[in-house]
């Protein structure tokens, strides 16, 4: 869409401000050059001066109409310099601009870090076991490289995730030494509420699913992936 005149702006404007650091001098130099005393407004103790009378200017210094002392405090602003961001000021973002307060907006709950897998019988090497806790989303992953037991006809659990679930959750694990062979049949974690350890489940095409045990695995080299997501207390 085309317009007449200036583009409409598309970032938040802010005036600059400088702070002087005063001594007993009527001389000082602006951060930036401005042609007119009118392109800036000077503050002397917070009192606004009245420009020509109070100061002049010329290029880059300013000139008092007298000296001040070093217990005075003087800031300027400058009027014909608007300073264009991508982001509003610091502290100019009020509550009342947001749909909720900025305490309850801010994610107030965000940690990254390591867990340790283990197991009911025996012992397992691992990799890559991670997680990421936003609020109180849970998001872990782990690779089980082997597994020491593979006789033992109970069942097979991952425990040591870094948060007890507080709900019931499931979800997909890509394997490949387990005897679930059969045409259709998949793996699946789940995890209980209340618990802190994978339970892991063969769901057979066009039956019931069973739990799966240490003896289902043919091989040490477990090879068994999963990532899994759940919501803590």
């Amino acid at each position: 869409m085309s317009y007449i005149g200036n583009k409409p702006g598309d970032s938040y404007l802010t005036l600059e401000k400088q702070v002087f650091t005063t001594s007993a001098t009527d001389t000082y130099t602006l951060d930036r050059e401005v042609s007119s005393p009118n392109d800036l407004e000077l503050f002397l103790n917070n009192v606004r001066q009245e420009p020509t009378e109070a100061y002049t200017i010329s290029g880059t210094t300013l000139t008092l109409a007298s000296a001040i002392t070093a217990s005075d405090s003087m800031y300027c602003v400058y009027q014909g310099r608007a300073v264009g961001t991508q982001s509003p000021a610091t502290g100019s973002v009020t509550n009342d601009m947001l749909a909720g307060s900025i305490a309850s907006s801010k994610l107030a709950d965000y940690e990254e870090g390591t867990w340790t897998p283990s197991t009911n019988y025996g012992t397992v090497t691992y990799a890559d076991a991670k997680y990421t806790k936003i609020g109180r989303l849970v998001l872990a992953s782990g690779y089980i490289a082997t597994v020491s037991d593979i006789t033992t006809a109970s069942s097979f659990r991952i425990t040591g995730l870094p948060f007890t679930a507080n709900s019931t959750n499931s979800g997909g694990v890509m394997h490949r030494y387990i005897n679930a062979s059969n045409t259709g049949d998949s793996v699946h974690w789940y995890l209980g509420s209340g618990n802190s350890f994978l339970q892991f489940y063969i769901s057979a095409n066009n039956s019931n699913f069973a739990g799966l045990q240490h003896s289902d695995f043919t091989s040490t080299s477990a090879q068994l992936y999963f990532s899994i997501h759940y919501m803590t207390s």
